[in-house]
């Protein structure tokens, strides 16, 4: 994994430890362990890049999180990406809120020239939370099973942004959805 940043979507609790059950249940099984390892967050990738300059970030990301609202989530189906890293994931059904609050952060950002990835431009960006990574090919539908007995759909909300280092995992900062700004 080489260096980077992320911006992140976090859940509320309830919809978090739904991910989570789903990270526990892989890694009893010893289907996967990566993303509880790696000390990760349940979450929705909104972009990233080797290349972020969290200091020029943080406003961006907090004076656009004062001006949202929690956002619905839905997570309905289970995926899988063409990868050597083996990840499963689940999907949040694409509602018109969650496109729009991706497509908004996006012109923010590119509105300060930030330079953003192909793969995380509105018409490109493909939503998701990851629940396993480096699954052995061997074992990928056993994890597929698992998670179907997992009782979709879940559904909660996003309720914060924030700015992820990695590797290691370390939260840069984080904002609460709603949050007004102090002036």
């Amino acid at each position: 994994m080489s260096q980077g940043y992320v911006i992140e979507l976090y859940f509320d609790p309830a919809l978090e430890n739904q991910v989570l059950k789903a990270w526990n249940v892989l890694a009893r099984r010893q289907i996967s362990t990566q993303l509880i390892e790696i000390e990760s967050r349940p979450h929705i990738t909104l972009f990233s890049s080797p290349y972020f300059d969290p200091s020029k970030l943080e406003n961006i990301v907090k004076n656009f999180s004062s001006k949202q609202e929690s956002l619905p989530l839905s997570f309905g189906s289970i995926g899988s990406l063409p990868s050597d890293d083996n990840v499963l994931f689940l999907a949040p059904t694409p509602t018109l809120s969650l496109l729009q609050f991706h497509s908004q952060l996006f012109d923010a950002m590119k509105k300060e020239g930030i330079e953003i990835a192909e793969e995380n431009r509105p018409d490109t960006w493909i939503p998701y939370c990851l629940v396993a990574e480096e699954v052995p090919k061997t074992r990928m539908g056993e994890a597929f099973t698992v998670l179907r007995d997992l009782k979709l759909p879940v559904a909660g909300y996003a309720m914060e942004i924030a700015l992820v280092e990695y590797p290691p995992v370390r939260e840069v900062f984080s904002f609460v959805l709603g949050n007004t700004v102090e002036p």
